[in-house]
């Protein structure tokens, strides 16, 4: 404990250093004064906030009297293939950027950027470029700049290495972290099955319920590791089970047979998950990690060997980026070029099985931890993970896999429902070999467990109360239960009386204090909570619990329902009143 303390205090103390949003990075040398001033590296994000995510974008600044580049300055699509051996192709195959706030001039800085290295057109009108809100739609959020460098460097890594790539980025209304899994959940829905994700939060005790956005048979979730080093401390959706961890090197041209070479970078983060399993491909290789290890690949993430990039908005064009929010796309854009994941499969699991495709690291480190969880070596390391593209093959299906281990099923607690009123309980499972089959004993009447995701549906018929055990069978035969009670009452003349909260406000740009709202139900049954009209940026838990940020000014006149299992609804409304923050 005394350890994982010193490296968030470690993590802290670089968070301090940041000054008009810049912050000095592992390996930079801060800018003298005067005219002679050198580049210095700055952070894109940067938010201390609990539950609010940073981009892991990181620029190159320029000092009193030097001006940003007129042209590009890193290196450009010519440079990633060539570097990393990749094959033309990914024609129709969808590349999903997810990002927080809105990019005004994400189109029109991409085509700047692509017909700068003649790179085919990507257009909204050609079909190549699709932008939508979290929801799918196109109430764009505000604009944010600083996230707008982030959504800049996202599409150029993704057409750096995937030129033919769709792209589909999905903004979401802030870098609150639920926000930002609602626009993963769109990215899904919309049919994207490589998803993007160049940002993180530092790990929680609740994230494994959040581990239901990523556990998609079929789709790639890829998350950066963070750029505060080893001492950043584990970075979370990078630590879910479900997810590729992608950590960062630094890449150099060289007289090898390749051509170039790389060695872990200072910056990538790294670590152990604290929460969530190991999956079942992590476990034959060496982690050191009782649970989720990162990472679990890597590429050029060090921004003094980072990638050109054009951002109009707020930025003076011509930029050089790195940070692992540019291996990030970049891998996952590799993906793009191996084709489409088995629908049934975890692609994070298809490294593992093609371990000889991939450049392994063996030199540099992120931190002072004396193992591999900081130290590059043969074979996996923290910084690095298994190593680096050669070609595409390391992304493909098919290989040898991990020995099976034990299925351990999530047991989901005791259950409550009233006859005619409709449920649905996704459930969950971990170790093995994904995919797993599942089946249940004991459902109460009209219930049934979907065998491929787990998920137990349907309209009870019958009162009364029943044991239920839930199974899931691994890829390989191995299996895991776990089993608890599901009472189905009665229904039929309940009574719902929603307490009114009375008039609230806060300020735009302030989180305020969580505002629980309550309600009775006069035959006791469990209640759900939803509101309608809530100020932009706030949300309402299943269970009453208002929370967020507000970003827009106004009155708004909110109404809550709270909805019984047996369908009885009882409703409030009150004024809320937000001022323009200062």
């Amino acid at each position: 404990m005394k350890h994982e303390t010193t490296r968030r205090i470690s993590a802290l103390a670089g968070m301090v250093l940041a000054v008009a949003g810049t912050a000095l990075l592992p390996g930079a040398a801060q800018a003298a004064s005067g005219p002679a001033a050198q580049p210095v590296l700055h952070r894109a994000c940067l938010d201390t906030r609990p539950g609010h995510a940073n981009c892991q974008a990181i620029g190159i600044g320029y000092g009193t009297g030097q001006a940003a580049p007129a042209t590009p300055s890193g290196y450009g699509p010519a440079d990633i293939k060539a570097a990393y051996g990749l094959p033309s192709g990914g024609s129709g195959t969808t590349v999903a950027i997810v990002d927080a706030y809105d990019d005004p001039n994400a189109e029109k800085d991409l085509a700047t950027y692509r017909g700068n290295y003649g790179l085919p057109a990507c257009t909204t009108a050609g079909g190549c470029f699709k932008k939508v809100d979290q929801r799918g739609g196109t109430s764009y959020p505000k604009g944010d700049s600083s996230w707008g460098a982030e959504i800049s460097l996202d599409l150029d890594a993704v057409s750096a290495a995937c030129p033919a790539c769709t792209i589909l980025l999905v903004e979401s209304d802030d870098n609150n972290d639920p926000n930002l899994y609602a626009a993963d959940d769109a990215a899904v829905r919309l049919g994207a099955k490589l998803v993007s994700n160049s940002w993180s939060d530092s790990e929680s005790s609740g994230q494994t319920s959040d581990d239901s956005h990523f556990n998609v048979p079929g789709v790639l979730f890829a998350f950066a590791t963070g750029d505060n080093g080893y001492g950043g401390g584990t970075q979370y959706p990078a630590s879910s089970q479900y997810t590729l961890a992608v950590g960062g090197t630094s890449l150099s041209r060289n007289s090898s047979t390749r051509g170039w070479g790389e060695s872990a970078w200072s910056g990538a983060g790294s670590g152990c998950s604290a929460y969530d399993a190991q999956p079942g491909w992590q476990k034959s290789v060496g982690t050191g990690c009782a649970k989720k290890a990162a990472s679990d690949v890597s590429a050029v993430a060090d921004p003094q060997t980072g990638l050109a990039i054009y951002d109009s908005y707020g930025q003076s064009g011509w930029l050089q980026y790195g940070g692992t929010s540019l291996a990030t796309p970049l891998v996952t854009a590799m993906y793009a070029l191996a084709g489409t994941p088995g629908a049934n499969d975890n692609p994070a699991s298809y490294p593992y099985a093609h371990t000889g495709n991939l450049n392994d690291v063996t030199s540099g480190s992120n931190g002072t931890c004396g193992t591999q969880t900081c130290n590059a070596r043969t074979g996996w390391d923290g910084p690095t993970g298994l190593g680096t593209p050669n070609g595409v093959s390391a992304f493909t299906p098919g290989g040898s896999t991990p020995p099976p281990t034990g299925v351990s099923v999530t047991n989901p607690g005791d259950q409550s429902g009233t006859v005619n009123a409709p449920v649905s309980l996704k459930n969950s499972a971990s170790g093995g070999t994904a995919p797993y089959t599942w089946s249940a004993a004991g459902l109460p009447a009209g219930l049934s467990i979907d065998s491929t995701s787990g998920t137990v549906s349907g309209t009870p018929t019958v009162a009364g109360s029943s044991k239920v055990t839930l199974t899931a069978k691994d890829s390989a035969g191995a299996t895991g239960g776990t089993s608890f009670t599901w009472t189905i009452g009665s229904t039929g003349g309940a009574t719902v009386t929603v307490t009114n909260p009375g008039g609230q406000f806060g300020f735009t740009g302030f989180r305020i204090n969580a505002l629980q709202l309550s309600a009775t139900d006069s035959k006791g049954l469990p209640l759900g909570f939803t509101a309608t009209n809530l100020p932009p940026g706030l949300t309402v838990s299943a269970g009453g619990t208002v929370t967020g940020t507000p970003t827009r000014a106004g009155n708004y006149a909110v109404t809550v329902r709270a909805t019984d299992t047996g369908g009885a609804t009882g409703s409030t409304t009150f004024t809320w009143t937000v001022y323009q923050g200062f």
